[in-house]
């Protein structure tokens, strides 16, 4: 019982995080371009002079989303060699 008790903590605290990270914004600039992006690494905007790119945002949560889930499998691959219960293949 005290596990489940554990288990249902870290998941209250892992939600808060995730809520934290999706309201936490960063902005950066390169010449004509701004992009903002939050902390769970998502393009919520990009502009070029100050007028919304919709286009380059989709493009940028694209290639955000394949590396990640390259980055995932990699790491699945690496753990699983270490025969840890419920990773790898």
């Amino acid at each position: 019982m005290d596990q489940m008790k554990e288990m249902m903590a870290l998941k209250k605290k892992a939600d808060a995080i995730q809520e934290k990270l999706g309201n936490t914004h960063i902005e950066a600039d390169e010449g004509e371009y701004t992009i903002t992006i939050n902390g769970k690494q998502e393009c919520i905007a990009a502009l070029k002079d100050g007028v919304p790119q919709p286009n380059l945002v989709k493009a940028l949560n694209k290639g955000l989303k394949k590396s990640q889930e390259i980055a995932q499998k990699e790491m699945k691959e690496i753990m699983g060699g270490l025969g840890l219960p419920g990773l790898g293949k």
